[in-house]
């Protein structure tokens, strides 16, 4: 069920959203070469503790899972594209980067994601790191009233395909509140005019997924979580929850 929120609710989802741009914001300067994801998972911990603040990730456990999730981070490397499970991993030169976070305040959930090279960067991750962020631009930019769900998938799998890449099957942005996952889904590739109409007081996760090879395929790995390419190719990760209002999409992840 789909439940609108009010401007005083969209507000309160503000300061959730504050708190993952912190956390990823704090995660992604503590990332080095030799800094295990393990050690990240607790910089972005210690931000939302700070806060008195809660995870949506830790504990979660949905029914394909084997366990509940066990960290506040979803720390993804090279050709993991998400869920990654923080461990004692160690990063090395020339990495690429996704971290997904997600924060409760007041009873309101956030959740955003952003990818980034560690050392020395290939220009080809560079350049996949930029395509997922341009295709969360534009799905930001077609989350206006009047359009429908289809336009924001058409606008981020347009920019995506243009530049050559895979779009992992099956995996998309979401409705999000009072709790991670609500209604409506938010695919990553679409048909403009096509599913639910946007209002005033829709809150959105969008989150476009990009591989490297221009594969769509994928894997989900032994730990029952980490989503990984078919192929072994690099994928990146971006997010934002953005709420739809009659001024324009109103970006909430954002510092």
């Amino acid at each position: 069920m789909m439940e609108l929120k009010t401007d005083v609710s969209m507000d309160a989802m503000r300061e959730a959203g504050r708190l993952v741009a912190q956390a990823l914001t704090a995660a992604r300067e503590a990332a080095g070469v030799g800094v295990s994801l393990l050690e990240l998972d607790r910089v972005a911990r210690a931000v939302l503790d700070g806060a008195g603040a809660g995870s949506p990730f830790l504990g979660y456990h949905p029914s394909w899972a084997p366990m509940p999730f066990p960290a506040v981070l979803c720390a993804s490397v090279n050709d993991a594209i998400v869920h990654g499970i923080p461990d004692g991993y160690r990063l090395r030169d020339g990495d690429l980067v996704s971290l997904d976070c997600g924060a409760v305040r007041q009873g309101w959930v956030g959740d955003g994601a952003v990818s980034f090279t560690v050392g020395r960067a290939r220009p080809e991750d560079l350049r996949l790191v930029a395509t997922a962020e341009e295709a969360l631009e534009a799905g930001i930019a077609a989350a206006v009233v009047g359009n429908r769900v289809g336009d924001i998938a058409h606008a981020v799998g347009r920019v995506c395909r243009a530049a050559g890449y895979g779009v992992p099957d099956g995996f998309g942005g979401h409705g999000i509140g009072r709790r991670m996952h609500e209604d409506p889904g938010v695919p990553n590739e679409g048909r403009p005019g096509r599913g639910v109409p946007l209002r005033h007081g829709m809150v959105l996760a969008i989150e476009p997924m990009v591989i490297a090879s221009g594969a769509d395929g994928h894997y989900t790995a032994r730990d029952g979580w980490t989503v990984r390419t078919i192929d072994g190719s690099r994928a990146s990760h971006a997010e934002h929850t953005v709420a739809i209002t009659d001024a324009g999409p109103r970006i909430l992840t954002a510092l």
